[in-house]
């Protein structure tokens, strides 16, 4: 790994420069009484890092949330190939969702598709790795930003948070307006860092026009500092002007346009989330502990740390500040680390809880928890060590490295545990295109619509990039009684259209399903638990016959730390797995034999 040495010259006063470079970061820091040395990645050595994490991430990481299958990966079906699920969020009545987000992300898929004719499944994972690869670029931007803001210790620590962390693996590239906002969030507050006032603005405008009118929140301190305590009120007009004129107005006239009405989605959200008379908490309402148990899990030993790190930094810098030098910020630390503050007392309070609803402020979290350690170092420095000619990085160097290694191997135990125990259906839905390339089914199902059906799994399908062509998914009853996604119509217009048997209350609608006899195949997570409408289709060995099975983590029957954390040659003692299963139906008559030509 490259590495910059920093090192410092005896000044009778603390002052800090930044060199900004393309190619790297460089940070002095220079002190009367100590030989500074500390170094910080280059953004060059940094960006592969981050590509290696993402691309990772784009490959192996989960479908979190059945709102990124039939809000976003469906919407973007439809508008690629034609075919998709709707729900009632797209009804034109609610028009809460924006196409102009779909559209933004389907210029790649679509240039995939049509460029190298991919099998869907391609397409998929080459949208999740443009995903990926847009992410580390935001987090290099954040990171320069970072290290000029906070020094390169801090940088440094936050590129080990947003590398390694279980919450940015799930993040990363999930297709979901939160993933985007979390961007932005990189964008706008590194610009800020920087001192690059367009970006930070139009970063902050995009996050809340095109993905989440709420991250508008994240934004409110570089409106604080450009307003109040820079004074330029004249340059955050203009672009604030700007940004609508670019963004806002593009957006409302391709919205109107599928919707075919006057549409203003980030508008609609607000007036459904705040001021219609149930909002969103029909469903996913949580108990308070619920962030802070997702926040545990994704980025353990960090998370405390992050909550703590304003209230530390600000201790440590106005108390250690005439005892020791300490680098100085133009923007004060108040400042500069309330944004996470500001989410956490919007959703926190909230009874509706969902873990994509934090993903803007993941490498907030990020750069708060590295403020702590740069901060307990600190204090242990000049505890112990304040009168040793020596940076306080070196003399906490243990802290330090204690602090990487327990939270790197607690992190990829977090994350090798969600692959190996939740991953199955993005394995198994492939085997549906192997089984419709073999002559024998093509011949079988030739002219004819193949139904592949799902009932409990029904939050788990990962979007119609794995059904082959002329293969349609189809719901069957189960125990769950919400809303189902409901197919566009073939029309032409069918984005303008009023859906049938729609409500948005998640009230069920019958509508949706089909007899089990009309499947061809169905999938299915085996387990030993079965209700009347939830059967083990796997006893069933007269109608149902299995082709493909994947394990898939029983939740119920598993040890609750080992299902949370992996550990190799020990774990599998503790956790027990269903079988995640691909059946075929046996109660198909077989094809008339054709006559013999005479």
């Amino acid at each position: 790994m490259s590495e910059k040495t920093i090192k410092s010259r005896k000044a009778p006063t603390a002052t800090k420069k930044f060199t900004q470079n393309p190619q790297k970061v460089v940070v002095s820091e220079n002190s009367a009484s100590q030989n500074v040395q500390c170094w910080a990645p280059e953004p060059s050595t940094a960006i592969k890092l981050l590509w290696s994490a993402r691309f990772c991430a784009a490959l192996l990481s989960n479908i979190t949330d059945c709102d990124e299958t039939f809000n976003y990966w469906e919407p973007l079906h439809y508008v690629l190939f034609g075919k998709g699920f709707q729900t009632w969020e797209y009804s034109p009545i609610y028009a809460i969702r924006s196409y102009a987000y779909i559209l933004l992300h389907s210029i790649p898929g679509h240039l995939h598709a049509l460029l190298l004719q991919a099998n869907k499944v391609l397409v998929f994972y080459f949208m999740r790795c443009v995903l990926g690869m847009m992410c580390a670029l935001c987090e290099v931007y954040f990171y320069r930003g970072v290290c000029k803001a906070f020094g390169a210790n801090i940088g440094r620590f936050t590129l080990l948070f947003l590398l390694i962390s279980t919450g940015m693996f799930i993040s990363s590239t999930a297709f979901i307006p939160s993933s985007f906002s979390m961007y932005m969030t990189m964008l706008s507050i590194g610009g800020w860092y920087l001192g690059n006032m367009p970006v930070a603005i139009l970063a902050t405008a995009l996050s809340t026009f095109i993905s989440w009118p709420f991250a508008g929140a994240i934004g409110i301190p570089i409106a604080v500092d450009i307003l109040f305590r820079r004074k330029e009120v004249f340059d955050f007009v203009k672009w604030c002007i700007i940004a609508v004129c670019v963004i806002l107005v593009p957006q409302v006239m391709i919205d109107s346009y599928y919707y075919g009405k006057l549409v203003i989605a980030p508008l609609n959200i607000v007036l459904y989330n705040v001021f219609s008379e149930h909002g969103p908490d029909i469903y996913g309402v949580e108990p308070w502990s619920f962030y802070f148990l997702n926040g545990a899990l994704n980025f353990n030993i960090a998370f405390p740390m992050a909550l703590v790190g304003l209230p530390i930094t600000i201790a440590v810098f106005s108390f250690l500040n005439s005892k020791m030098d300490m680098t100085r910020q133009s923007i004060p630390p108040w400042l500069s680390l309330v944004s996470m503050y500001i989410w956490i007392l919007i959703f926190f309070t909230r009874p509706h809880k969902e873990e994509r609803f934090l993903f803007p402020i993941y490498p907030l979290f990020c750069l708060n928890a590295a403020c702590t350690v740069a901060s307990i170092q600190k204090t242990y420095h000049w505890l112990f060590s304040k009168f040793e000619p020596q940076h306080y990085t070196v003399s906490s160097n243990w802290f330090a490295a204690s602090i990487a290694i327990v939270f790197s191997v607690l992190s990829l135990s977090r994350s090798a545990a969600l692959f190996y125990g939740y991953h199955a259906p993005l394995d198994v839905y492939p085997t549906l295109h192997k089984t419709a390339d073999n002559p024998k089914v093509h011949t079988l199902h030739a002219n004819r619509q193949v139904n592949v059906c799902i009932g409990k799994e029904w939050y788990r399908f990962p979007s119609n990039f794995f059904m082959p062509e002329n293969w349609e998914l189809q719901f069957i009853q189960s125990d769950f009684k919400g809303q189902l996604p409901k197919p566009y119509s073939s029309r032409h217009d069918a984005t303008q259209m009023i859906p049938t048997h729609m409500n948005d209350m998640n009230l069920e609608e019958p509508s949706r399903y089909v007899e089990l006899t009309k499947c061809h195949y169905l999938i299915d997570l085996d387990l030993p638990k079965s209700t009347p409408l939830e059967p083990r289709f796997s006893e069933l060995s007269d109608q149902w016959e299995a082709i493909d099975s994947q394990p898939f983590l029983d939740q119920e029957r598993s040890d609750r730390i080992f299902r949370a954390f992996y550990i190799p040659f020990v774990s599998y003692r503790h956790v027990s797995y269903g079988n995640y299963t691909v059946f075929k139906t046996t109660r198909r008559k077989a094809l008339p034999k054709r006559k013999p030509a005479v």
